[in-house]
Order: structure tokens, then C-alpha cells, then sequence
């Protein structure tokens, strides 16, 4: 998760608190480059060629970077070979092991996400792994290893638009297409651990990367001496529909709520209408963009979900949803059709930051599907539609059977065969320490991937953090779940789970209707300034789901004017969410949290309002509206 370069350069200082004070170890004694390339004789799968290409490798104290050649397939049937890029970052101090560090999608690179060669980066995962030598290499397909690219998916957004320019994918990658399973990653893994002479080396996966990481301790058990596990996939998921995220997404959705702002049982209840209302009548409509212009808009089911699940990753758009929910349901469809504009234009990214090729060709290969590998992809759909009218009850929770497109089947459809049946590694898994982190609100991999998957290891432990999203260590704003990292790392024993922290921004209270109030009538002081707070919370949010990434962005209201949020705040032009009330002036972020602590000035407009000033310290809004103190 990213909470942006400011919040992330102050929820890295709030979690070093704990090693303030010591002084800092010098790089170890490590072996020299040129007996490390000695002890990487030659592997079976990859040989090591060290380069210093990338510009962090001659700029970060200590950084190595490392190419490993891997074969596009094994058994040499197909020719060709990948150059996998690796980093690695020697240990400080008396040197303890080596942690691999996995990514997750698939699709993201592990060297290009984790950054090992920014003092930011180095300084976390230090704290976290204090001793251990860091590895982090972007896999066969992501990154700078053979980058995957089909930019029709990459941009692609609805059902549809992914299926055909997944079956597009498939057919450009050619007959390379088979050989970017899970299975094969591990293998990759093995090549770099034995090109870089390492024999015993911990995992910590992140998401897929879990998958990833159980999928190698499956077949390389021998190699493997410790695993951390945060936001478990257990590797035999998903399943073709994402059967257990749906079945387990409305209890996951009650825990939003348990700091207040929001009813959680309402909240819940409300995303299960409004997807199925959806589902039977999309909606569609049109939001203002920042450039004063309308933009068509469509939201289903399946977009209501996906918008849900990734509130995971975005808390500020965790924090807008129950007020958007609750007002779509009541008739105010405006801000779900904004919310869904901003969340679709925000998750744009490119194939180097996540490779939407490398995912379709990693999952499609995996499964499993309700039909054979080998299966021509004309006759699936009908395999498909027979496997979801007989699907047993409850199998897409409370939603009906059109969520059935929420999993990968429907994706995959058109994926050159073979698809799915690539099996993994047969075990049995390491008795080795076994940590798996999971966040309460984790919509993706719940917490029972985690339960089930910590049960399978006699050394296995769970820590749940209440609150906190998908890839749960570094998302965690308390620090918890790192300070227990960094202690289970020195022998010490997990809490089994982490105190309850407010939320980052105030839960969004409510969404005005359109036809709220007079459109030439000024409303008194107290309504005014009821919507006012409204409008301020509705802002922080926003500001947390997108401004806080460091560069400006210009965002729109939903009636009116504009916000632009930027690394230290955002300023509103006449920015309007109730009709007839303006909200302008400049707002910054001045203390991390949570909650974060906002403050500025603002002047209040428009023909329902009640003009005047108020000031924002923090939690308190306060000063005149109409000639009279508020609140």
C-alpha cells in the first residue's frame, strides 16, 4: 500500500521510534563481489552476471545488482531465456541470514516495488530485519526482467474490455505464453538463491508474493529457514469466482466501522443492496471533471465491488464509502458516480509499476477453472455457464450469481490453452518460524487465508491488525505490526494481535441530497455549517486518496469547483457536495497521525449558505457563518 511520500516519510519515522538512541552499525564483512560470483559456480537453472546498470546500484551505500539468466522453459522444448534483475542489500552488524523480499500482483517486480536502494527503504526493512542480508528481484515478466506489456488490458476497466484484450494478451505473448505459472516463479526464486550462493534463505511475501513464497517452500523446503506472510493467499486460491472473498466481504465491511463514523452492520448490509440493485440496473450518469467538463460514467455490480475491494489499499476511500453507499441507495447517485471515476482513473498504472500481462498470464495458467487445460477457448463459455448455474448455495455469498465474474474464470476464457492445472510443489512444508500478518479490513485475502495457512506450520503464528487494509505491515499507521515483526525476527513472541487505532481521516458522516436546500434561499447558521463539515471531511478524504501520492492533482466537486491536493494539503475553489454551498481556501496537513491533523482557513459561499469564515484546527471547525458563532 502507498499512502503517499509524505505519510510514508512519517509512518517510517513514527515505527524507527523504537530504535532511536542506538548508534549505527557499520555494513558488515560480507564476502567480497568477487568471491560471491566464485560461490555462484554454476547453478542448474540461472548464472550470475554482476552489472552496475542501474543508477542505484553506484548510488546506494552498498547496494549489489545482479543479473540471473534463467530459460523461458525448462525443458528447452521452447527456446529462449530471461535476464532476471536482482538487488541485494548486504546485512549491518553481525550478519544473521538473508529475507528475500516478494512482491505481489502478479505482476509488480519485487526490486522495482521494494526499492532497496532508496535511504527510506533501506532504513524500514533494516528496522524490520535487523542482521539479515535484503534480496529483492523483479520476476520473469515485471520489471526490468523481460517486462510483459499488452497495453489494451493494461487500460482496460469493465468485464468485457478485460476478457477481449486478455485473449489479445495471450495471443501476442505467442508460444511463450504457458511458461509464467507460479510454479515456474519458484523455480526463477531457486536460480537467484543458488546464483547468489545462498543456501538457506526466509521469505516475506507480500499478497501474491505470498503465494509465491508458499509455492517455493512447497518444493525447495531444504532451502527455506523462516517465513513471513503478510496478507495470506493460501496457494491453492483463488478460486475461479473468488468465492471465499464474496462469502467472507460483508462481515470483513462491519469492521470500518468499529472506531465510529459509520454503523458497520448498516454499512455492510448497504453494499450488499446497492451490488445487487446494480447488478440488475447498472447506473450511469455524468460526473464533472477538474477541467469543468462531463464524463460518462457506468457502475454495476461488479465495478461496486471492485471499487469496495480496493477501498483496502485506499483509506480514504475506505473512509468516503459508507456516506456514498448510503446516499446511492437513498436516490443521490452523484457521489458513487464520482467515486468510481476517481477510483478507475487513480488505479491506472503502468505494466512497470504492475504488469496486467504478467497477471493474466500467471493466473490464467494457474487456475483452476471449470474446464480441462487443454479445452479450446470456444467451448468455455458454455462450460463456464453450466459450472455457475450449478454452483452449490452460498458460493458467491450474498450476491447472485453474476458475481461470478468477479474471479478469473470469466477473465480467462479466451487465454490460449493450456490454462490452469500447473501444479505446485508437492512438500511437505519446512517446520521452520512461520508469521502471517493479516489486517482486519483486508478485503482481498481475509483473515481466514492467514488462520488456515499458519495452521499448516507447528511454528505458525497470526497477527491480526484491526483496522488496517491489504499488505498490512507497512500499512499498519501505529507501527505495531513492524515493532512485531522486528521482535519475532530477534526470537522474540507475536502478539496475536494489534490494539485498535483511530482511523487515518474521519469516516465521511453523509452526503447531502442534491435537493437538500434552497437553491436561493441562504439556510441558517447551524445547517450551513452541518454541511460545511460535511464538505471538510469529505475533502480529507479525498486528499488521502489521492493527494497525498506527492504530486498535485486537481479534483472536482460534485456540484461545483475544485480541489487541488497536493504532498502538504489541498486548496478548494468554490469546491461544492450540497448544492448552494461553496467551500474555498487553503487546508495543510500538518501533524501525522491518526488521526491526521489538518489545518487552514475557509470561506463559505454560495446562494443556500450562510457566508462567512471558519477555521479548521485539527478535529475543531469553528468562527461565524451569517453574522453568527458556529458551532
Amino acid at each position: 500500500m502507498v499512502i503517499g511520500a509524505a505519510l510514508a516519510a512519517a509512518a517510517v519515522a513514527l515505527v524507527l521510534l523504537a530504535a532511536a538512541g542506538g548508534s549505527a552499525s557499520s555494513v558488515s564483512t560480507a564476502r567480497t563481489l568477487a568471491e560471491r560470483s566464485a560461490l555462484a559456480g554454476s547453478p542448474a537453472r540461472g548464472t550470475a552476471a554482476r552489472t552496475h546498470a542501474d543508477p542505484a546500484c553506484g548510488k546506494a551505500a552498498g547496494l549489489i545488482c545482479t543479473t540471473v539468466s534463467v530459460p523461458l522453459d525448462s525443458t528447452g522444448v521452447v527456446p529462449g531465456s530471461i535476464a532476471l534483475h536482482v538487488e541485494e542489500l548486504p546485512a549491518q552488524g553481525t550478519p544473521r541470514g538473508v529475507m528475500f523480499l516478494i512482491a505481489g500482483g502478479p505482476g509488480q517486480g519485487s526490486a522495482t516495488v521494494f526499492g532497496l536502494g532508496t535511504p527510506a527503504a533501506q532504513q524500514l526493512f533494516r528496522f524490520m530485519f535487523p542482521g539479515y542480508t535484503l534480496v529483492a528481484y523483479d520476476d520473469r515478466g515485471t520489471g526490468e526482467s523481460g517486462l510483459l506489456d499488452c497495453p489494451a488490458l493494461q487500460v482496460a476497466t469493465t468485464v468485457t474490455a478485460e476478457e477481449v484484450s486478455a485473449a489479445q494478451c495471450g495471443q501476442q505473448l505467442g508460444p511463450a505464453a504457458p511458461f509464467y505459472s507460479t510454479a515456474i516463479h519458484a523455480q526463477d526464486l531457486d536460480a537467484v538463491r543458488a546464483a547468489l550462493g545462498f543456501d538457506q534463505i526466509g521469505l516475506y511475501g507480500v499478497s501474491y508474493g505470498t503465494k509465491l513464497s508458499m509455492a517455493y517452500a512447497l518444493a525447495y523446503p531444504q532451502h527455506v529457514n523462516r517465513l513471513l506472510l503478510d496478507s495470506v493467499l493460501p496457494p491453492e486460491l483463488p478460486d475461479p469466482y473468488e468465492s471465499n472473498v464474496l462469502q467472507q466481504m460483508p462481515t470483513t465491511l462491519k469492521t470500518l466501522c468499529q472506531t465510529g463514523g459509520c454503523n458497520g452492520a448498516v454499512f455492510s448490509a448497504n453494499v450488499v443492496a446497492l451490488a445487487n440493485k446494480l447488478a440488475a440496473a447498472p447506473l450511469t450518469g455524468k460526473v464533472l471533471t477538474a477541467a469543468g467538463k462531463q464524463k460518462a460514467v457506468k457502475v454495476d455490480g461488479i465495478e461496486l465491488l471492485t471499487v469496495v475491494l480496493d477501498s483496502d489499499l485506499s483509506p480514504g476511500e475506505a473512509e468516503e464509502l459508507p456516506a456514498v453507499v448510503s446516499a446511492a441507495l437513498k436516490g443521490n447517485t452523484q457521489p458513487l458516480l464520482r467515486l468510481a471515476y476517481l477510483h478507475d482513473a487513480g488505479n491506472a498504472e503502468t505494466a512497470l509499476d504492475l504488469s496486467a500481462a504478467l497477471y493474466a498470464a500467471t493466473v490464467c495458467r494457474d487456475g483452476t477453472f471449470p474446464w480441462d487445460p487443454n479445452t479450446p477457448p470456444d467451448q468455455r463459455q458454455a462450460l463456464l455457464q453450466n459450472a455457475i448455474a450449478t454452483a452449490p448455495a452460498g458460493t458467491f455469498g450474498p450476491f447472485g450469481p453474476w458475481a461470478a465474474q468477479f474471479g478469473n474464470a470469466d477473465f480467462c476464457l479466451g487465454w490460449p490453452s493450456p490454462t490452469g492445472d500447473a501444479p505446485l510443489g508437492a512438500g511437505p512444508l519446512p517446520d521452520v518460524p512461520m508469521l502471517a500478518v493479516s489486517g482486519g479490513y483486508d478485503m482481498r485475502t481475509p483473515t481466514s487465508g492467514a488462520t488456515a495457512v499458519a495452521a499448516r506450520f507447528p511454528q505458525g503464528h497470526v497477527l491480526v491488525v484491526p483496522g488496517v487494509g491489504h499488505s498490512t505491515t507497512t500499512a499498519d499507521p501505529s507501527g505495531c505490526a513492524i515493532r512485531a515483526v522486528r521482535s519475532w525476527m530477534s526470537g522474540g513472541t507475536p502478539p496475536t494481535s494489534c490494539p485498535v487505532t483511530p482511523p487515518l481521516v474521519v469516516p465521511v458522516p453523509a452526503l447531502p441530497a442534491p435537493g437538500a436546500l434552497h437553491p436561493k434561499r441562504a439556510a441558517s447558521a447551524k445547517v450551513t455549517y452541518a454541511a460545511v463539515l460535511d464538505t471538510v471531511h469529505d475533502a480529507e478524504a479525498l486528499w488521502l486518496m489521492t493527494g497525498g501520492l506527492g504530486q498535485a492533482v486537481k479534483l472536482p466537486g460534485l456540484y461545483g469547483g475544485s480541489m487541488t491536493a497536493g504532498a502538504n494539503g489541498f486548496t478548494l475553489k468554490s469546491y461544492s457536495i450540497t448544492r448552494g454551498v461553496t467551500v474555498s481556501g487553503l487546508v495543510k496537513f500538518t501533524k501525522f497521525g491518526p488521526p491526521l491533523v489538518f489545518q487552514g482557513a475557509l470561506i463559505v459561499g454560495g446562494p443556500a449558505a450562510s457566508h462567512g469564515v471558519l477555521v479548521l484546527q485539527g478535529a475543531r471547525l469553528a468562527g461565524s457563518l451569517g453574522g453568527k458563532k458556529v458551532p
